[in-house]
């Protein structure tokens, strides 16, 4: 078959971005997972190169790291765990930056449940509130953090179900397995709206600042798909559907 001059340029440019295209294996933290689902049909279609995403807690992917997954980009929730795995040799030098700074809220599957300035909490006629692990979780320290600054860690610890990571504590409450939980804003929130149920925005004061830091790691060095998703981390439309599930840059 005789290939025609525009259709050998086609040809071309199809074998040439299949030749050049490559995947990314990233561990992202699990609050993060419907944000990082956007930005993989993005940087696909902008790159070619494709992110492979797995989701988990900061805590718990550390371990992995440090038992040799491989993992090539890492999207914690914290700044933390990163730095510490930098200072351990384990991280591609001066990779390291703060993509995104999330909010954590206080959700209810039940409309009206959560009233806008969180007094549900001390009212105490709930039976059970979710929390991610707070060893192994960013958000789940953070809500620690919270109950401790409104005296109400000892009245709260008999109600707490704690969950592996931040999905799965959001799954208690949208099961209906707790009545209230906190979660990761990103979860119930999209373009300005609570996506369902009530809740209410803990404002930061209550805990440390959740920044969470990507960084390549050591795997990462080498591939340009590691390397493009870094800098696409950092471009306007990462950073606006990141804003859009309501984190900050």
């Amino acid at each position: 078959m005789k290939i025609t001059a525009p259709l050998a340029a086609l040809f071309a440019a199809l074998t040439f971005n299949t030749a050049w295209a490559d995947d990314v294996q990233v561990a992202v933290a699990a609050n993060f997972s419907a944000p990082v689902q956007a930005i993989a049909q993005q940087f696909e279609k902008d790159t070619g190169h494709k992110l492979l995403a797995s989701f988990g807690a900061t805590g718990q992917f550390y371990t992995q790291i440090k038992n040799g997954a491989p993992f090539e980009v890492f999207l914690a929730a914290d700044d933390a765990t990163p730095a510490k795995l930098e200072a351990e040799g384990d991280t591609v030098k001066g990779s390291r930056f703060t993509y995104a700074v999330g909010t954590l809220a206080l959700w209810s599957a039940k409309e009206g449940y959560v009233d806008a300035k969180g007094e549900v909490l001390a009212k105490n006629q709930y039976q059970h509130l979710s929390i991610a692990n707070p060893k192994a979780a960013p958000y789940g320290l953070a809500a620690t953090q919270v109950l401790s600054k409104l005296d109400l860690t000892e009245a709260t610890r008999p109600k707490i179900v704690e969950g592996q990571n931040i999905t799965q504590a959001f799954q208690f409450v949208s099961t209906g397995n707790a009545e209230l939980g906190f979660v990761a804003l990103s979860q119930i929130y999209k373009d300005g709206t609570l996506t369902s149920g009530s809740a209410w925005i803990v404002p930061a004061s209550l805990h440390d600042p959740i920044r969470q830091d990507a960084v390549m790691l050591i795997k990462g060095q080498g591939n340009p798909a590691a390397q493009a998703l870094m800098d696409y981390l950092k471009g306007p439309k990462a950073v606006a559907i990141i804003k859009s599930y309501g984190y900050e840059i």
